[in-house]
């Protein structure tokens, strides 16, 4: 048993050091686009279009729209990394010696989604750092601002891999960011309250799962919140728990690996 373990952190070490050490070594890539792109929201969004819009929710527009722009780095960061990295072990056919190996299936998850969780929390960090260039960023609590930076990256790279293991060509890994994500992402409260929405489409936009970690990091970083939090974390936990269950069950399966 203690050789089975030794044997299991070894080979978790393992990935997860070759997944960070991946994004790492094209940091310029992996890094600096989300900073730029969060640069040229503040100019448009926060300063530009923010003064004609003025407070939200009793704070002004640009320091409302903070919380939202940190989350949408760390969700695309995690995502996209954990997508094209199992992808492109499928591609060079690297990942059938790992599941022919004794390596367990939990093992081989585990270290793909932790590499995608550092990514999107690093990516995360930096943003919330130029953030406060822009805004005025308060952390109202710091131990929900963790516990959703954790959650949302782990979230989203599950949904990566899932992402991964369907796409059968490069084009169906930017597929699932271009055409539901990002929809997604923008209706899920990023640029505005819910509660300005019409009844009927405040109903819709429960069903976004997005909505419930946006709300969160506004309640840690502002204080208010347009959704409960035992809600938002409820919906987020069952997201985890469904995703990874079927993550193993699809590389139990070896779905898109042995076909």
């Amino acid at each position: 048993m203690t050789r089975f373990f030794e044997y299991t952190g070894v080979a978790l070490y393992t990935l997860t050091r070759k997944e960070i050490s991946r994004f790492m070594r094209i940091w310029t890539q992996t890094l600096i686009p989300p900073v730029i792109t969060t640069c040229l929201y503040f100019l448009i969004f926060g300063n530009l279009i923010g003064q004609r819009i003025g407070s939200m929710q009793g704070h002004s527009y640009i320091d409302f729209i903070v919380p939202g722009l940190v989350l949408m780095s760390v969700i695309t960061g995690a995502y996209t990394n954990v997508a094209s990295s199992f992808f492109s072990a499928k591609f060079q056919r690297y990942i059938e010696e790992m599941m022919v190996s004794p390596v367990p299936n939990y093992v081989i998850l585990i270290g793909y989604l932790v590499g995608g969780m550092v990514r999107g929390i690093l990516v995360g960090m930096i943003v919330l750092v130029v953030s406060s260039l822009f805004a005025t960023v308060d952390i109202v609590s710091p131990t929900i601002a963790i516990a959703i930076f954790i959650l949302t990256a782990l979230v989203f790279s599950l949904g990566g891999m899932i992402n991964g293991m369907f796409a059968r060509k490069f084009d169906d890994i930017s597929i699932i960011p271009n055409f539901v994500l990002t929809p997604l992402i923008y209706l899920g409260g990023v640029f505005y309250s819910v509660q300005m929405l019409p009844e009927f489409w405040q109903l819709v936009s429960l069903m976004n799962p997005i909505l419930y970690v946006i709300n969160v990091a506004r309640f840690a970083f502002l204080g208010s919140s347009d959704v409960g939090m035992l809600a938002s974390f409820t919906v987020i936990c069952i997201c985890i728990a469904i995703l990874f269950t079927l993550c193993l069950i699809l590389l139990k399966r070896g779905y898109g690996i042995r076909e």
